[in-house]
């Protein structure tokens, strides 16, 4: 009696199983492109025919995409139209390469300065990370790592920078890992379309080695992702996770790399007064020759540093000084250039000191040789 339940069971069990096979979705197994995740870890819709486009219907996506609207009229109105602004009214035209340096996962900044350009090549200590699979989470998991999501980006969205000490643990653990995943939403919130996305390592001298190829020792993980923005232009982001101190940037094939794309625009931002420190020097005189103009905020390089004889500098906005986190970075130079009256408003605010009324922001363009 016991063997013939046992074995009835057993068959119930089986034919429970082929149905369940039987009703597995079919765009579980479906290929899901690059710009359907970021529309979807952005809260936008993905494609009509994409795998994910069912998943919309879960409440914790509805939830993620109504708190990102409602974060993006925000941060669209405040900071990134007066930025485009800004940049249109000031910045001469745009060389082909945008270089930001300690930027983290923020290509939002990047693209909003430096609308123009036809490379961004982006680089800080914080892992790519993988591709994320949302497929292959259950609604909750999903729910979750959405959440996760949110929390790695809420003080860009909120304050215009990472906090560094929270990137280190928002971008190494959960099922949103790296860099990459914040990419994804920013390229995606700026209009743009990805096209393709190559992991790559970047060799000792320059060179771009897909991943699965030979690299050097000491390469550095990178990855390349092509893109087109709303006109249909054709554009490239690089991101690599490299050590840009004295010694980091020594060994790493960065500066090489920049060189060979030609001169850049520059943006420095919330960089933790890096630059400040004589451990960084070979950032510092790397920026200064390879860039043609720089944007930067009080955190990046001390104005002491600019020769008169190279640049002509323009400050807008206020200097008050550095955050108390940073109480030794306070700058008697920068004082006394915005106190001179010639610093002009701006309408929006960046930096450590992220509220209009006390940003600062200093634009350096190289004067012709």
């Amino acid at each position: 009696m016991v063997n013939r339940i046992i074995a009835r069971a057993r068959r119930i069990a089986a034919m429970l199983a082929l149905l369940l096979v039987a009703h597995v979705p079919a765009y579980s197994a479906s290929p899901v492109s690059h710009n359907d995740t970021a529309r979807y870890l952005a809260g936008l819709m993905p494609s009509a025919g994409s795998p994910l486009a069912r998943l919309t219907r879960e409440g914790g996506w509805v939830h993620h995409a109504r708190i990102l609207n409602q974060a993006w009229k925000r941060i669209e109105k405040n900071q990134l139209k007066p930025i485009r602004a800004w940049s249109k009214t000031h910045i001469p035209a745009s060389s082909k390469q945008m270089l930001y340096m300690f930027s983290g996962p923020d290509f939002l900044y990047a693209n909003a300065f430096y609308p123009n350009a036809e490379t961004y090549v982006l680089s800080a200590l914080e892992p790519v990370g993988p591709i994320p699979k949302m497929t292959r989470h259950s609604p909750g998991a999903r729910a979750g790592a959405l959440l996760e999501l949110r929390s790695s980006m809420e003080a860009v969205l909120s304050y215009s920078f990472f906090i560094t000490k929270h990137m280190k643990s928002d971008l190494n653990s959960g099922n949103m890992r790296g860099a990459l995943p914040v990419l994804y939403v920013f390229l995606a919130r700026a209009g743009n379309s990805i096209n393709k996305v190559e992991f790559i390592a970047m060799n000792p001298d320059g060179a771009i080695v897909p991943r699965g190829k030979k690299r050097a020792k000491g390469s550095s993980p990178g990855v390349r992702i092509a893109f087109s923005d709303k006109g249909g232009i054709a554009r490239k982001l690089y991101y690599f996770q490299t050590d840009l101190s004295n010694g980091g940037l020594k060994r790493s094939g960065f500066r090489a790399f920049s060189k060979a794309l030609g001169p850049a625009d520059s943006l420095i931002k919330s960089a933790s007064y890096l630059l400040h420190s004589g451990n960084f020097t070979v950032a510092r005189d790397f920026l200064f020759e390879q860039s043609k103009v720089i944007v930067q905020d009080d955190s990046g390089i001390p104005l002491r540093h600019f020769s008169k004889n190279t640049w002509t500098l323009q400050p807008f906005g206020k200097y008050i000084g550095p955050i108390n986190v940073f109480p030794k970075q306070y700058q008697r130079e920068m004082k006394q250039l915005f106190s001179s009256g010639h610093a002009k408003p701006v309408k929006f605010g960046i930096g450590y000191r992220w509220r209009t009324h006390e940003t600062n922001v200093l634009l350096a363009i190289k004067k012709k040789p």
